[in-house]
């Protein structure tokens, strides 16, 4: 198989960026509105922030929805086919454990 038709390249397509995955997790719960995402997420401009979302949700992964007439309430959440990531971020999230469990000896002996 070239790389260019490995199936990795197509879950990175949907993932990459650098607060998706941590926006992917934080909506794992439920739903969330957009100040509640900026919160678990401060290192994150919200300009990024609005541009990760609306690629999200161009592909699918998370809905959109609006409410209220005078102050417009905006909530993000997982679509069903969004949810279907969450073994993907667990399984990223376990190895990052491990790494960093691994790594730490390391890092203490370089400081």
């Amino acid at each position: 198989m070239l790389l260019k038709d490995c199936p990795v390249r197509d879950t990175i397509d949907v993932i990459h960026g650098k607060w998706k995955p941590l926006v992917l997790v934080a909506l794992k719960p439920g739903s969330r509105r957009f100040g509640q995402l900026c919160r678990e997420v401060p290192e994150a401009k919200q300009k990024v922030l609005t541009q990760q979302l609306r690629e999200l949700e161009a592909d699918g992964i998370v809905s959109r929805t609006v409410s209220g007439t005078r102050s417009l309430r905006v909530e993000y959440a997982l679509t069903p086919y969004g949810k279907t990531l969450v073994r993907v971020l667990t399984a990223m999230a376990e190895w990052g454990a491990l790494h960093r469990k691994r790594r730490s000896p390391i890092s203490r002996r370089n400081s």
